[in-house]
């Protein structure tokens, strides 16, 4: 049930309507800290929040629909928050905030959603975004207490560890926790028919400066706006599209389709930052001075996570470093080819062509040129997969530059 708060009259039925929410910076924070400090991190939230408001003052709404009285032109007092008023949000933070006090908490100056509550041995942090709350600290007592509390006044929803607030995916493991916006980003390439399109590698042309221009306007104004404050709220997680973003947001109100296809630009490179593995590859020439052979190493991201390395003597003694190099291309490109089966049962499809790094010139050389037969023909046939797979274009071969 929804009452008709279109109806209310400022000044007269109600006055102030504010609701303070957590800032986004604010939620990065409390994660940070909690990811520093090893806290215990977790969420909750809040079934029905808007109906817990106490009401003070008169409200008056119509019989609703469907139920009958037993007396004409009777009406309800409301006592209570009704979805659909103006002051909802604001009596159901009211009362969330008096009851954290109670409990010992304290509303923080900085941000008005913000509560902490330390004592000699534990500090605890709650924010609060609507009917979501993130609970942080170094007391699990503490936080069940508070979870008690408040399920005792609102029946709570415990969703446990942090792993999804307000778009935000988290991911926790060992090395400390990250956020990221991959189905957020996936839904907006979707809505914008960009899924299968060929990804860009930065988000904009630095050697063309946006402006207003005299090219054709855009004629689709509100799809122009939607786009731009979807990039917007991505920018929590995303730095790397800020700039642009200010750019292509001055021109909300006149859009032209040089400022659209900038906008599309964008989107293309969200697509391309995706999944991509690559991988180096490395010798240490006569690196055993025993057997007088080489120690070669390889290692693969994907993305930004290392996940398969090796280091083994090779069987042979490598007559220069560009042989040595090049047998390691040629284990390497056996695991490069495996991951890529592996991700392809996963079900993972990589956005860029697979990538190979070697510091070695002559031995990129000799995958690439079949001619430079003087430095390879005494190599084993199986050495020349790496030029087979260069060839059917499983991957690329890059070299890597030193700054």
């Amino acid at each position: 049930m929804v009452a008709k708060g279109y109806n209310q009259i400022e000044g007269l039925d109600y006055f102030d309507t504010f609701s303070p929410v957590a800032k986004v910076t604010t939620v990065r924070l409390v994660i940070a800290l909690a990811s520093i400090n090893h806290w215990f991190l977790h969420q909750l939230d809040v079934n029905n929040a808007f109906l817990h408001g106490d009401l003070h003052g008169y409200v008056y709404m119509i019989i609703p629909a469907g139920v009958s009285t037993s007396k004409p032109n009777q009406v309800c007092k409301l006592s209570k928050s009704l979805y659909g008023l103006k002051r909802t949000s604001r009596k159901w933070y009211e009362k969330l905030t008096r009851l954290l006090i109670t409990n010992g908490y304290q509303q923080a100056t900085s941000d008005a959603s913000l509560f902490t509550k330390k004592t000699f041995d534990n500090f605890t942090v709650l924010l609060v975004y609507v009917d979501d709350i993130i609970l942080a600290g170094d007391s699990i007592s503490e936080i069940t207490f508070i979870k008690n509390a408040l399920y005792q006044d609102f029946k709570i929803k415990d969703l446990g560890t942090l792993k999804y607030f307000l778009g935000l995916e988290v991911a926790h493991s060992q090395s400390g926790i990250s956020l990221c916006k991959r189905k957020y980003c996936l839904d907006l390439l979707h809505d914008s028919g960009l899924l299968s399109s060929k990804p860009v590698s930065t988000p904009f042309d630095p050697s063309f400066k946006l402006h207003s221009d005299s090219s054709a306007a855009f004629t689709d104004v509100s799809a122009y706006r939607r786009l731009i404050g979807r990039l917007i709220y991505l920018n929590t997680t995303r730095p790397d599209i800020t700039f642009i973003t200010q750019q292509l947001s001055q021109f909300l109100s006149k859009p032209t389709q040089t400022h659209y296809n900038a906008a599309i630009r964008v989107l293309k490179y969200l697509k391309g930052s995706g999944l991509h593995l690559q991988g180096y590859t490395n010798a240490d020439w006569v690196g055993c001075k025993d057997t007088r052979r080489s120690i070669p190493s390889h290692c693969f991201f994907l993305g930004q996570s290392l996940i398969s390395w090796r280091t083994k003597k090779q069987p042979t003694v490598s007559r220069s470093s560009s042989e040595a190099d090049y047998r390691a291309m040629e284990s390497a490109t056996c695991e490069l080819q495996w991951l890529f089966y592996l991700l392809r049962d996963l079900h993972v499809t990589c956005v860029q062509l697979l990538v190979l790094y070697c510091d070695n010139q002559s031995a990129m050389h000799i995958a690439a040129n079949p001619v430079l037969h003087e430095r390879a023909k005494h190599l084993e046939i199986d050495c020349h997969i790496v030029r087979e797979k260069l060839q059917a274009g499983l991957f690329k071969l890059l070299p890597v530059t030193y700054s």
